[in-house]
């Protein structure tokens, strides 16, 4: 990242991002790519550039759109987000077909389709690449735009074994975050067609997320990308690990029966604890653990939680919600 040959990035010349752009444009098969600070940021660009005021943006109920981008879409494009009912944010394309709206007046225009790989609050889901094919192949029959949220979309690659073009080539637009599983301080990228990626860079200067020298973060993708990829398999079974050692714990109940990627849900209202006391009591010894709900809760495994740690936190667990402590 110190040595990154640097430019300015708002105007087109930063090397290290184009290459950055360039490498990203041709693992997703896309025509094109910007690289922008977040992927919240990506996520709403698309969405703004995809919908028009008043449009309807289906996806998953539990959704990232929905639940974590403060009401993005409302605020800078005007639509509204429709949840599809679904328990682990994947659903087929028969569930699609009966959302969506006859055309009318006093309905809104079904204009934008969002999928999310992996599906985060489904546990970590991965969408199999003929369940997105029959979904998005829907989607694009009835005229509607496909966006993949792509948080952790190589973690989809590496558990399933599908190229990350595969999976892409089912949307029009896709976006790779760089500072999730790949370990990079910053960034995501999002790509498209040169006509979309242009009018994206309009939507980036507006949302403040054009930058000057931004090499020395770009770099640090590129280095990503050829070495962390194959890692993720680790943080996988990582997450397996620590999913097994809990799941006999009294008070204790995995929200996903199968763990297939880098997170865990579970449940401990059976415990007689709350999820913010057991988070708060796991803080002292040092291991950070997401609060999800009342009693529920959500580990992340990543390239900084050794094998050896990741049973440290389930013997933690196991010592903070043993009976008579």
């Amino acid at each position: 990242m110190a040595g990154a040959e640097v430019g300015d990035e708002q105007r087109g010349e930063d090397p290290t991002v184009n290459a950055l752009c360039a490498r990203v444009a041709a693992l997703l098969g896309k025509e094109a790519a910007l690289f922008l600070p977040s992927g919240t940021m990506c996520n709403q660009i698309a969405l703004a550039v995809a919908a028009r005021p008043g449009d309807e943006i289906l996806a998953a109920g539990n959704a990232h759109v929905i639940g974590s981008e403060g009401a993005g879409a409302a605020v800078f494009c005007g639509a509204v987000i429709r949840p599809v009912p679904t328990p682990n944010g994947v659903f087929d394309g028969a569930t699609l077909r009966a959302m969506l709206r006859p055309a009318g007046i006093k309905t809104p225009r079904s204009s934008v389709l969002v999928v999310e790989q992996t599906s985060n609050r489904g546990g970590g889901t991965v969408w199999p690449l003929a369940t997105l094919q029959d979904v998005c192949g829907i989607a694009a029959d009835a005229g509607l735009w496909r966006h993949m949220d792509g948080a952790r979309l190589l973690n989809a690659v590496v558990a399933s074994g599908t190229p990350a073009a595969d999976f892409a080539a089912c949307v029009d637009t896709v976006w790779l975050d760089l500072s999730k599983g790949l370990g990079c301080p910053i960034g995501a990228v999002l790509a498209g067609s040169a006509e979309f990626i242009a009018e994206a860079d309009r939507w980036k200067h507006r949302m403040g997320g054009a930058m000057r020298q931004a090499g020395i973060v770009a770099a640090a993708g590129l280095y990503a990308l050829d070495h962390h990829i194959a890692d993720l398999a680790q943080d996988h079974l990582n997450a397996r690990s620590f999913a097994a050692q809990i799941a006999g714990l009294p008070g204790v109940q995995l929200l996903s029966e199968h763990i297939e990627t880098n997170l865990v849900f579970f449940d401990i209202s059976a415990s007689g604890m709350s999820a913010a006391q057991l988070v708060a009591e796991l803080r002292h010894l040092g291991i950070r653990i997401g609060l999800e709900g009342p009693t529920q809760l959500r580990a992340v495994f990543h390239r900084d939680v050794a094998a050896a740690e990741a049973d440290l936190a389930a013997d933690a667990v196991a010592c903070k919600l043993r009976p008579n402590r």
